[in-house]
């Protein structure tokens, strides 16, 4: 009772393996270069993160000289968290336009 190889299948199989690594290889680059801008509500602070969720640069718009120290923490705090999650939508929306038409075994 031996099973048949389906040779098509497996030929199926590794083509769709090597389109993921390659796919995914262009997910990577895009994640790694995507930058997100967030800014806290009166602009005072500015946050730049990539897609992966590095930040790349954070500029504060006004003098601290008449900023509460606590307060002013306080907003970096809100503006770094927001940033993380536009990081998050940023790759959800770069992952669904990378992988999102691709097809399970089986369909072409």
């Amino acid at each position: 009772m031996g099973r048949e190889i389906d040779e098509a299948w497996i030929d199926e199989a590794v083509d769709r393996y090597a389109r993921l690594e390659q796919l995914r290889a262009e997910f990577d680059k895009a994640v790694a270069g995507h930058l997100v801008s967030v800014h806290s509500p009166d602009n005072s602070i500015e946050v730049m993160v990539t897609a992966a969720g590095d930040i790349r640069d954070v500029c504060i718009n006004v003098s601290l000289r008449d900023r509460d120290p606590v307060e002013f923490a306080r907003e970096i705090k809100t503006v770094v968290t927001k940033a993380s999650e536009a990081a998050r939508w940023a790759r959800e929306k770069l992952h669904g336009e990378v992988f999102g038409k691709f097809p399970t075994l089986g369909e072409s």
